[in-house]
């Protein structure tokens, strides 16, 4: 049977990841592995704490239902009220602030859902993780692109922004620490956001999967410790990179009451919430970060070192990022697109990593490399990469 797809899906791209993923099994099957510093997929293990809570939670049949509640148990919605409070100075009612999602990916989704209708106007930043406007689009959205600019550390340009557009538009997403540059925001920024949210009634979506990703005794900052944030804002936060729990899928949405009720409006018609006993893991996570942090920033800031080092020995001029397990980093003179930039470096050298026009039309002339590579020795397959790019590659500045 012919069954044409839904016009919404055929005006939808192929996920990105997934064809790189593709690439990547298809060079394994053939006895070629590459070093991948392609998917930002934490290579390390989650910890054995959280794991063990997973068990027990696990154990007892209580969990095994459907979460009724439909926001998270109370014990996660207070852990999350209680890492906030410690972590940002934001204090959250665990009463319609917080609303446990299944990763943010999915949240990211479900509040476009909320609130999108045809034509509404969303603004999106242009690099960008791909699922800000391609759900929009879904939703049939028209989405109008905030550049980020080197020139101006990778933060939009409100200014900028045409004051038609800015009326029109409905909704903003953000993302700092930020996916692909590794930019980062101050609280003068937030500030500057949440004026201008005000004035033309926008609200503002923050995706702060990356918060905790941060290197030199940095601190990264939530919107919400804004005053009057709640008012514009809700931000998205992830134990996934945190904790390395990509695979378990579990996170929060926190802010603005309104907001958060209706992202739980649209999830709660959509899926029937996180297994209790991921919560229960997800608490113990939460509980054990003082701990747990310290040695996974040492671990990634290693890598981080050796691969900014390593590329500015080969004439790059690259400032080591703040946040983020990700280095962004402009192409050679003597390369035209990023992409060919990407297929030299798979075919001389067996790196792989990921063009930037992939995240939107202002992220040409980047690629970006991820920290999370696999394999026992990460800093010494970052030297090999280095020494293979400098044996094997011709690169203009």
């Amino acid at each position: 049977m012919n069954l044409p797809l839904a016009q919404r899906l055929q005006r939808i791209p192929p996920y990105p990841f997934r064809e790189i993923a593709e690439i990547k099994a298809k060079m394994i099957a053939e006895g070629k592995e590459p070093i991948d510093f392609g998917i930002g997929d934490p290579d390390l293990p989650t910890p054995d704490y959280v794991i063990d809570a997973l068990y027990k939670a696990a154990q007892d049949p209580a969990t095994h239902p459907y979460d009724e509640s439909g926001f998270g148990i109370s014990e996660y919605k207070q852990a999350v009220a209680d890492f906030m409070a410690k972590r940002f100075g934001v204090q959250l009612s665990t009463d319609g602030q917080i609303q446990g999602t299944i990763g943010c990916k999915e949240s990211l989704a479900h509040i476009i859902w909320a609130y999108i209708d045809p034509s509404d106007v969303v603004l999106v930043p242009d690099p960008a993780y791909s699922v800000y406007k391609v759900q929009a689009t879904w939703c049939g959205g028209a989405t109008f692109p905030m550049p980020l600019r080197s020139e101006n550390g990778f933060l939009p340009d409100l200014d900028a922004i045409p004051l038609p557009v800015r009326k029109a538009a409905k909704l903003m997403f953000l993302n700092y620490p930020n996916n692909p540059t590794g930019a980062v925001a101050d609280l003068d920024f937030f500030r500057q956001v949440v004026d201008f949210a005000r004035e033309n009634e926008i609200l503002v979506v923050h995706d702060c999967a990356y918060s905790e990703v941060c290197y030199d005794g940095y601190k990264t900052h939530s919107i919400l410790e804004v005053e009057g944030a709640a008012d514009v804002a809700i931000e998205m936060h992830s134990l996934s990179k945190t904790f390395n729990m990509t695979g378990w899928r579990v996170a929060w949405a926190c802010g603005g009451a309104p907001f958060v009720e209706a992202l739980s409006k649209a999830k709660s018609n959509v899926d029937s919430g996180t297994f209790m006993a991921i919560q229960h893991a997800a608490v113990a996570a939460l509980e054990g970060y003082d701990q747990f942090i310290g040695p996974l920033q040492a671990e990634y800031q290693k890598r981080r070192d050796a691969l900014v080092d390593g590329l500015n020995s080969l004439g790059w001029n690259l400032e080591a990022p703040k946040a983020t397990f990700y280095v962004w980093a402009l192409i050679p003179k003597n390369y035209a697109t990023a992409a060919d930039f990407a297929r030299d470096l798979l075919a001389k050298c067996g790196m792989l990593v990921i063009p930037g026009a992939v995240y939107g039309e202002y992220g040409e002339g980047f690629v970006r490399f991820s920290l999370t590579i696999k394999g026992e020795d990460k800093v010494a397959q970052i030297e090999q990469a280095i020494e293979a790019i400098g044996s094997n590659m011709t690169l203009s500045w």
